[in-house]
This record gives structure tokens, sequence and C-alpha cells, in this order.
């Protein structure tokens, strides 16, 4: 099934935008409808699990990925798609490739990779997994298929193959596959558990995309049991490797494809728990993104943990004058969110001040300052400068409806350099530690570039094109209020623009 969700948002948020400039706030709270997932498509009643982007030679991204369910039964994890090239919008192709049967290697698919071989043809190496192990060779291996025109793709069953000696027999997957013009040949990264190392990469070549030989761990940083989903590309002249593990992206780098990679002191780009996860690199453009998927909600809403596979989640890689990398909002994202979306803006509780498009905000220690900016629409893009106090906490908060005038709060947060949102009231913030976040590092003071970009109850965080925390706040959706806050300190929100798509 193919749909193009651009339109109908477009006529949802005209038909928002004449709303609330007709009505007061009291009855455009009662206005809010959800849009479709636009921005982070999700296949109807089914869920994103681990992506394998393709870059086609006309400049289209196209997103393999593992398509899971609630319902899954023996067989499971055929691999769908999704096309689009702006990440704006996205077409839903269907279905790829499906698992096998019971008595195949592959009854559930795993990740992999899709590549163009010199010839023109296409192929999509991927796990398949067998829980009955195979007659002993083991519940996981890499797999073959070929197709002429990535529509029709046909399963070479004979070019299986499974671990080496000294390799769990169980942990053997995900391959990623590439050209590489200096040795001739064509790389083969896969994640794997080595008994004495522990979780490696572990490198393959080939000539010919059949047979592979084994050329032992490409990276091992001796830290966790597997290194998922790995990848590896290069901007500019530095040389990232992602890997997934503990619920959690992570990245390596080097000044040589070959290595030695060696891991940033802070090599996290989002958050923990499921939040952004099995991320790989594309290039779409001449722009570097990431591509992964936010976890679906966990055993409670607003928890900030979640489960395994969810919603598309790209972001716009930026790489710092260190080498580093920095995420922030896709660029395309200006031509989306093109309306100019009014707000009030009103002092609710503490000392604040109001001038023009800024808000200043001063709490004692045990208190918060609030100021609400309105109904949060159902899908929008905030941009605004904060600044706050040493060791303060401030940040975002949702809630103040008529169904629900208790405020969340996601958090900057300077005392723990921390970026967290947990579903916690913004009065219970000095009781409970964070769970649900990531590291930024406050130290420096200053003001610092916030982006804020909301679909439905998926609200992005960016912090100055280097960090983000993607989260799914229920609390900010059904008529729910967007607001600022500082927590026991002093805070400005300076230049707040709020956008729509027109």
């Amino acid at each position: 099934m193919r749909n193009r969700t651009k339109i109908i948002t477009s006529f949802l948020f005209l038909a928002l935008l004449l709303t609330l400039a007709a009505v007061p706030a009291a009855a455009a709270d009662e206005g809010y409808a959800p849009v479709p997932y636009t921005l982070y498509p999700a296949p109807e009643n089914a869920y994103v699990g681990d992506t394998m982007p393709f870059v086609t030679e006309d400049g289209t991204l196209e997103i393999y990925y593992l398509y899971d369910t609630d319902r899954n039964g023996q067989g499971y994890h055929p691999i769908y798609k999704y096309t689009t090239r702006d990440l704006c919008g996205y077409e839903d192709m269907g279905m790829a490739l499906d698992y096998g049967k019971m008595s195949d290697p592959d009854p559930a698919l795993g990740t992999g990779s899709v590549m163009q071989d010199r010839e023109g043809l296409y192929h999509l190496f991927y796990t398949g997994h067998n829980d009955t192990g195979n007659a002993g060779k083991g519940k996981e291996c890499v797999m073959h298929a070929t197709s002429p025109d990535r529509v029709t793709w046909t399963k070479i069953p004979e070019d299986t193959f499974f671990s080496p000696d000294g390799y769990s027999k169980d942990d053997f997957r995900d391959p990623e596959v590439f050209w590489v013009e200096a040795e001739q040949c064509y790389w083969m990264l896969i994640g794997a558990h080595d008994d004495s190392l522990g979780g490696v990469v572990a490198r393959y070549t080939s000539t010919d995309l059949k047979n592979w030989e084994f050329c032992g761990p490409f990276y091992s940083p001796i830290k966790h049991f597997m290194l998922e989903c790995p990848d590896l590309f290069s901007i500019g002249d530095t040389w990232y490797l992602t890997y997934s593990w503990d619920n959690v992206s992570y990245y390596a780098m080097s000044d040589s494809m070959t290595g030695p990679f060696k891991a940033p002191r802070d090599n996290v780009l989002d958050g923990n728990g499921f939040i952004f996860y099995a991320a790989k690199g594309a290039e779409l453009g001449g722009t570097p993104y990431l591509c992964g998927w936010l976890g679906r909600a966990g055993l409670s809403v607003d928890s900030g943990m979640y489960q395994w596979a969810g919603n598309v989640l790209n972001h716009q890689l930026v790489r710092n004058e260190d080498g580093t990398l920095g995420v922030r909002a896709p660029e395309t994202f200006a031509g989306y969110f093109t309306a100019d979306m009014p707000f009030p803006m009103d002092a609710k509780e503490g000392e604040v001040e109001i001038d023009g498009s800024s808000i200043t905000l001063a709490a004692e220690p045990g208190e918060q300052a609030l100021a609400d900016l309105g109904m949060r629409a159902p899908t929008m893009l905030l941009e605004c400068d904060v600044t706050l106090d040493e060791g303060g906490c401030v940040g975002f908060a949702f809630g103040g409806s008529e169904a629900d005038s208790a405020y969340t709060a996601l958090c900057l947060d300077a005392e723990r350099n921390l970026l967290h949102y947990e579903g916690y009231e913004l009065t219970d913030l000095d009781y409970y530690d964070p769970e649900a976040y990531t590291r930024f590092n406050f130290s420096a003071g200053g003001t610092h570039h916030v982006t804020l970009v909301c679909e439905n109850e998926i609200v992005i965080l960016y912090v100055d094109n280097l960090k983000a925390l993607s989260s799914r706040i229920g609390h900010s959706i059904d008529g729910a209020h967007i607001g600022v806050f500082s927590n026991g300190c002093s805070a400005s929100f300076s230049n707040i623009t709020m956008k729509v798509p027109a």
C-alpha cells in the first residue's frame, strides 16, 4: 500500500490555523486533532524496527526496516520499505522481503544492508534467525538476496554462512556491505560476540559477493556483549563507526578507514532506553544523516522508557571542529514548517517577565516559575535561545489544559549536565533522579540554541546542534499547553518562534 501524507497534513493545519485565529483560547483547546505521522512514520497497527538506509542514484532515500507487530507468530520481522526525498513525507512501499519457513534459516529476519554492485545488480544482505539452532550451526547466520530493480528480490540460500570458530553461534548478525576502492574488494561488517573479547564488529572481504574471507575483529571495545547494526562512513577526513547495544546507539571515530577506532568521551548523540536505536548513516543530497527509530511507549505512558521498535527517526549529522559528531533537526524541515503560528504568553507561576518574544523567569530554591504559551499544535517547530544559571534546571512544560492542569517537565538540567524527560511534574523534579536522558555539558554556561520538533506525542529536543533527546510525551497532546519553566533558578527564553506547516 502506498500513501502520501503531506497534502492531508496541510489541509488539517490550514483548518487549525483558521480556528486558532477565530476563537478564544479556551475554545482552541477543544480543537486539537492529531495528524498523520509525516516526519516520523510508522506502518498502521505495526512498528518500525532496525532501519537499513539506501540512497538511490536519483536522490531518493529508501529506508528498509524490520516490520514488527504485537502479533508476531513463528515467522516474523519481514523487511518493508519507505521512500523519501526530503524527510518531510514518506511513501509506504510495502514488503520488500518476506521471512522463510520454519525449516529455513530465516523464519525470522534480522538487520542487514542494501547495496549495488559494480555491474548494477542490487544486493540485500540480512540476518537469518531460527531458534531451533539450524541443526547445531547456530541460531543466526548471514543471508543474501539480489534484485535487478529493488522491487523483486530473490533469495540465494547457497550463499548463507554462519559464525567462525571462537565466536557465538547465536549472536552473529547485521551485515553491512560496501565496496572499498582502495582494496578493490567488498567489505562486510558484522555484529558478533568473540569468546575472548566480547562484543566486536567482525570484518569479512570478498571479490564476488558470494565467497567471504574472515579477517577477524575490526573493532573491539571490550565493553559490550554485542555491537549490533554496525555501519562505517566518512564525513570530511574523519571515519565514523556506528553500533548499538544496551538500548543505546554509539559511535567511534578514526582518521583512517582501517582504524584504529576510538570512542570519544561522550559517544552518544540521543538518549538511552530505546530512545534512538540501531542508527546507521546515509548521505542525501550531500547532507549526512543518522537513520534509526524511536521506540514505542513502555508499560506506562510518559515513563521515558520504551520498547523495541516504533517510528522512523532521522537526525541530521554535524561534524564538529574536533571531529566529534553532533545532531540537529534536518534542514529540510524549514521547507515544511513555513507558517508562523501566533502564540499567547501568560505568566502562570512565580516571577515572570514578558517582553516581546522573550520571557525571563526567576524562582527560589524549591519553587518554580512558569509561563504558558498556549495550546501545543499537533505538529510544530519551536526555536529559541535559552540562558540559565550555572547549576540550574529549566525547560519546557506540557499540560495546563482544562482536562489536566498539571505540567510535566522536559529538562535542560545544568545541575546534572543532562537533558531528560520522564513525565515528572514540575513540583516533583527535586525528588526523583532522571531515568530517560542523554548527557549534555552545561559547565561552560552561557546561552544555548534550542529547537523543538513535535508531531503528535513525539517531541524531539535539539540543543546547540550537538545533542538530541527524543521523547514520546503523551502529556503534550489532546489540548495540552506548552510552556517554559525554571526550577529554583533564573532563566531566559528569548527569540521564541513557533512554526507549523502552511
